[in-house]
């Protein structure tokens, strides 16, 4: 029930695994709506994301996860290299390419995203991507935000690996990495206290370990976020959007993420006590999806 394929981007080739249910959700022969999903920040579609994707495809969905070009089994070089223009246009091509599968609803396909994902979903239906609905967790919505909450020190570590990066890619050399996560303290992305334990969590959860698969990322992008903010977008949002947020998200604070969803005008936020990685594993994990579901279910009539 889970099929390995792959479309083009810009040409190069992204992976994907497609899930496709037993029975509709409509309950009904006719075509199927549709789950398009893929991760956040550096992360790869193996960490937990098809925990959800069987959820939702137990439901009566056809869902697609796809791995970014740069990362996972998609191609693209140099690895680890994170273009939020090149993401954007991925994700455009992975919703025209789940369109075009038998058996689905091109007028019912959803957008789900998660941390900076879910700031990308948020743009893709703020920007005039076609879209039924959305699904942000926990997402990125505010470049200066994301700044703030990362903190002075912790940038000050970063600059110099940021700043050879960036001499390295006006002269096409192999990029300079940093690390995704780290202890407080450490030259890493994200430093929070939570981080670091919860990818050890997440890839045990996915039955991996971190060696299994690159946790680093090209530091020019650290120059970037601060200005990527989709949040500006959120006014324009036509489709039905479900909007969740952490309260105790130290990477994504909730304050912002709450007046970006209260933004969107068929916006709709919940919110939930715990932590920035805490929604992709348990106890949370099942309240988070079952109100995803319940979502996502409620768009899964007639073609809206």
């Amino acid at each position: 029930m889970r099929e390995d394929a792959d479309f083009v981007s810009h040409g190069d080739r992204c992976a994907a695994w497609i899930y496709h249910p037993e029975t509709p959700a409509t309950g009904t022969t006719t075509p199927a709506p549709a789950i398009v999903m893929a991760h956040g920040f550096g992360c790869i579609r193996d960490l937990r994301l098809p925990a959800y994707a069987e959820r939702f495809r137990d439901a009566g969905f056809v869902v697609v996860v796809f791995d970014y070009r740069h990362f996972g089994a998609s191609d693209g070089q140099p690895r680890q290299l994170l273009d939020i223009g090149r993401q954007l246009d991925d994700w455009r091509s992975a919703l025209a390419f789940t369109r075009t599968l038998p058996g689905v609803d091109q007028d019912r396909v959803i957008a789900w995203g998660t941390s900076f994902s879910g700031g990308h979903v948020l743009t893709l239906a703020g920007t005039g991507e076609r879209l039924a609905g959305v699904v942000a967790q926990v997402p990125h919505v505010s470049g200066p935000a994301a700044v703030r909450a990362t903190g002075l020190a912790a940038a000050l570590r970063l600059t110099p690996a940021i700043l050879d990066d960036l001499w390295r890619s006006v002269r096409r050399r192999e990029p300079r990495y940093v690390p995704l996560v780290g202890r407080p303290g450490d030259a890493a992305v994200m430093t929070s206290p939570d981080a670091d334990p919860a990818v050890d969590r997440l890839a045990a959860d996915s039955g991996l370990r971190r060696s299994d698969f690159p946790d680093d990322v090209a530091a020019r992008i650290l120059v970037r976020i601060g200005f990527y903010s989709p949040m500006r977008h959120a006014r324009r949002i036509t489709c039905p959007a479900l909007v969740q947020i952490a309260t105790r998200d130290a990477i994504t604070p909730a304050a912002t993420a709450r007046r970006a969803a209260e933004r969107i005008p068929r916006g709709r936020h919940l919110e939930y006590p715990c932590e920035h990685f805490d929604p992709y594993v348990d106890p949370h994990f099942e309240r988070i999806v079952a109100d995803q579901l319940e979502f996502c279910l409620s768009l899964a009539g007639p073609a809206v």
